[in-house]
């Protein structure tokens, strides 16, 4: 799966892993993706990811979460023109 696909596809119901972090405590922490705001993923775990403080991985690729802050509608109609 490409980059371009990942950040068309829909992160609610994903399984996610931290390769990086700001806060080196998060680097590791997996779960999946029970919901999405503006700024955070939540796990199912309760866990509230800042997305820009993470790069993580999701079906094999490797995502910088700054891409991912915004609206996640938004995020797709902006994929979509690129």
């Amino acid at each position: 799966m490409r980059m371009g696909d990942v950040l068309r596809d829909e992160f609610i119901g994903k399984k996610i892993k931290v390769i990086a972090s700001t806060n080196k405590t998060l680097v590791g922490v997996q779960g999946k993706v029970v919901d999405e705001t503006q700024q955070t993923l939540v796990l199912e775990d309760g866990r509230k990811l800042l997305k820009s403080q993470v790069e993580i991985e999701v079906q094999h690729v490797s995502v910088d979460g700054k891409r991912l802050v915004g609206r996640p509608e938004d995020r797709l109609k902006k994929v979509k023109k690129q």
